[in-house]
């Protein structure tokens, strides 16, 4: 039987990434997120907007050049890659959400909300909204779901446990099935990943 990882072990693993281009803890807590857990690395680079509306878990690393800005929340052991964005939206009828262990490459794009690009409406937030057509919705991506470098994640789009998309990829809306990689533009199932493999790994985190 494969010994378990314990609770300190994980610790010093994100201890170690720590340096002084990191929030300390005693900034993190004065940035005013909604909820912080442990084990927090966030750049001094990031830009995050309405902290208020972002809730992070534990065990999280956020790189140089992320902007995160609205209704946010991030499970436990999640990467986010340099330069990738999050646009979470108000939280009522847009937002985002990561189950633990997921993760975006460097340069990967997720909107909540976007224009009508293709409706007859004007675009841009130096109009009146009432001349706009914002679309939103919930995103989700459940446990074990990463977004490939350079990739795109539109509204209505929603990654079932264990589903990846590949780098250079567009989800338009599609819902992904469970442990499958997606790839291209746009995106379709290329292969089923090894869901055995990856639960087995996960589960010597949580062994006493």
């Amino acid at each position: 039987m494969k010994k378990s990882i314990q609770a300190d072990t994980i610790t010093t693993l994100m201890q170690s990434q720590r340096n002084e281009g990191h929030y300390t803890e005693a900034e993190l807590k004065k940035i005013g997120f909604k909820s912080l857990g442990r084990n927090v690395l966030i750049s001094r680079k990031t830009e995050i907007y309405a902290p208020h509306k972002i809730s992070l878990g534990n065990h999280i690393r956020i790189d140089d050049f992320v902007i995160l800005s609205g209704a946010i929340r991030l499970g436990d052991f999640i990467h986010l890659g340099a330069f990738s964005s999050i646009t979470g939206g108000d939280g009522i009828e847009s937002s985002v959400s990561f189950g633990d262990f997921c993760g975006m490459s460097s340069y990967s794009k997720i909107f909540a909300t976007t224009d009508d690009f293709a409706g007859g409406y004007l675009v841009g937030p130096c109009v009146p909204t009432m001349l706009r057509n914002i679309k939103g919705s919930h995103i989700v991506l459940e446990k074990h779901c990463h977004i490939g470098s350079h990739s795109l994640v539109l509204p209505k789009s929603y990654f079932s446990i264990g589903a990846s998309l590949g780098p250079m990829s567009l989800n338009m809306g599609r819902k992904l099935k469970p442990w499958s990689y997606y790839f291209g533009n746009p995106a379709k199932k290329i292969y089923t990943l090894d869901s055995h493999a990856i639960l087995q790994k996960e589960s010597q985190i949580f062994q006493s």
